[in-house]
């Protein structure tokens, strides 16, 4: 029998952007790494990764985007190549990280005990208040202050929080998935 001793909730997080997946937890191991080596190359080898998967990796997000999220030189006789992130790059890491940050400490909140002991399913659905709203390049933050009490984060796109009008003081219903928390109103 199943206890909340042995068992705990999970869930994964990823950034979309025009209903198509760009980042989750590779690729944002894949754009720290090359953040730390300053190196496409260093960062393949250091992820055990070859260094066409990574930059097929990077080239697919920048298809995507329709921007780099990478800026690569070549090497010279005097040494070689590098890379480093973009702004763009910088950003979609730091939303990422944002958002994984969140969900961990949500689903790790004993205070929220009777939202964790839920099945997670789109069907679990929590209203609330939005009390702020940062909108990112690719995506925005809208916090959401529940009943419960606790407020959650939801990491989505720009494009949905315009569709929607999602402002500060709107009353909005936060669905849970397994995958995603996300934002109707």
């Amino acid at each position: 029998m199943l206890t909340q001793k042995n068992h705990k909730p999970s869930a994964k997080v990823w950034i979309e952007y025009k209903g198509n997946p760009i980042l989750g937890k590779g690729g944002a191991k894949i754009l720290k790494e090359i953040e730390a080596q300053q190196s496409l190359s260093k960062a393949a080898e250091k992820l055990g990764m070859s260094y066409r998967y990574v930059w097929n990796y990077i080239q697919k997000i920048r298809s995507a985007l329709g921007e780099p999220v990478v800026e690569t030189h070549k090497g010279g006789k005097s040494g070689g190549g590098g890379a480093k992130l973009t702004a763009t790059g910088r950003s979609l890491l730091e939303e990422y990280t944002r958002l994984e940050v969140c969900m961990s400490e949500f689903l790790a909140n004993p205070e929220i005990s009777e939202v964790k002991s839920v099945k997670l399913s789109a069907r679990n659905s929590l209203k609330g208040k939005v009390v702020s709203v940062e909108k990112g390049v690719i995506t925005a933050k809208v916090k959401v202050e529940i009943v419960v009490p606790a407020t959650i984060t939801s990491v989505i796109t720009k494009e949905a929080v315009e569709d929607l009008d999602v402002k500060v003081g709107d009353e909005v219903q936060v669905v849970v998935k397994s995958t995603e928390v996300m934002i109707g109103k």
